[in-house]
């Protein structure tokens, strides 16, 4: 019985954590010591790929450090206070953003932006004055706001690469998977699906109709799925009643991404995934920034991939997102210049 949960651990983190590569990376998570940042660090832990990791927090960095430090892995571990940021980011290559608050019954992604937009620009400006090469990987809620922001405050300190900023939205893609391998009775690895947009209810598209598995599903238990991948994290918020939103799954999919990103700095080819990046592939609607299939390199942002062919239905949720979008976008960089 052991040896068979040894086996299934073991098996999970080769899923996770791929690489034939051997160079190592220093990373930073900024918001470690909350309900995202805690289990993300640990995972990060995990990964062959982190030489040495940074994390920090107004509170709590240090005691989550000396706890994950003790996971049997090479990598080095340091926890930086509330005074400490800069040394944190000194000499990192990749830096992870899951710092904010966390949504509340009731609260939409949008709810959380005045406290989360200040902590973001006041992060993505000390990255730009200590590591401003850095792949930064934000979470911080809403993304399809601070993604911006982060573009916005880098661009005003004149160190803003967009080959190097990226939202992650890797959740709806692990989602979408999940659900629709559950309805479809297939193994999730075997059911990729595409997500493209955002990463906030209307603006999260999932293209189903590219998915063997997924174009299958039609009417009622289309529309379902659409749903429950567009607001699943309303699911969970509901679910923890009061307690908390979707920390445990947000940090599996942020190590995920992470690991991507990992990847192709090690020289990796071929790493593809979708990201929220700025984008061409919407600027005549005024959108510059767009979740879509990319590939990664070791400078960052390789090639952007166009979506690819659409079905009726996949067209009206893509007319859904587009103008809500663009609103998101504006809010965040009208928050940096005001």
């Amino acid at each position: 019985m052991f040896a068979r949960s040894a086996a299934r651990v073991l098996t999970s983190q080769t899923r996770l954590f791929s690489s034939s590569a051997s160079r190592h990376t220093k990373v930073a998570v900024l918001g470690a010591g909350g309900g995202i940042g805690q289990p993300l660090s640990l995972l990060l832990k995990t990964d062959p790929l982190v030489s040495s990791l940074s994390l920090y927090d107004i509170r709590g960095a240090p005691g989550v450090a000396a706890d994950v430090s003790h996971v049997d892995t090479p990598s080095e571990v340091n926890g930086y206070a509330a005074d400490k940021l800069d040394e944190a980011l000194d000499g990192v290559q990749v830096v992870v953003i899951p710092a904010g608050v966390p949504r509340k019954p009731g609260m939409t992604r949008d709810d959380l932006f005045n406290t989360n937009a200040s902590i973001v620009r006041d992060l993505a400006s000390a990255i730009g004055r200590v590591s401003p090469k850095a792949h930064i990987l934000v979470i911080s809620n809403p993304v399809n706001s601070t993604v911006p922001i982060v573009a916005s405050t880098l661009a005003k300190a004149g160190v803003y690469d967009p080959k190097r900023v990226f939202g992650v939205t890797t959740l709806d893609v692990v989602r979408a998977a999940r659900f629709t391998a559950s309805l479809a009775s297939t193994h999730p690895d075997n059911t990729p699906i595409t997500v493209v947009g955002g990463h906030s209810g209307a603006t999260i598209v999932p293209l189903l109709s590219q998915s063997a598995h997924g174009k299958a599903i039609k009417g009622e238990a289309y529309e379902k799925l659409v749903h429950r991948i567009q607001f699943g994290g309303d699911e969970v918020v509901k679910a923890k009643d009061g307690a908390g939103s979707a920390t445990l799954s947000m940090a599996y999919a942020g190590a995920k991404f992470a690991n991507a990103v990992l990847r192709a700095l090690n020289g990796e080819k071929g790493v593809v995934t979708p990201t929220f990046v700025e984008s061409p592939l919407f600027k005549d609607h005024g959108i510059d920034f767009f979740s879509s299939k990319v590939e990664h390199g070791v400078n960052g942002v390789e090639k952007i991939f166009p979506l690819g062919e659409l079905s009726s239905e996949e067209q009206k949720l893509l007319e859904a997102c587009l103008p809500e979008l663009k609103k998101n976008i504006e809010k965040g960089r009208a928050f940096v210049q005001a």
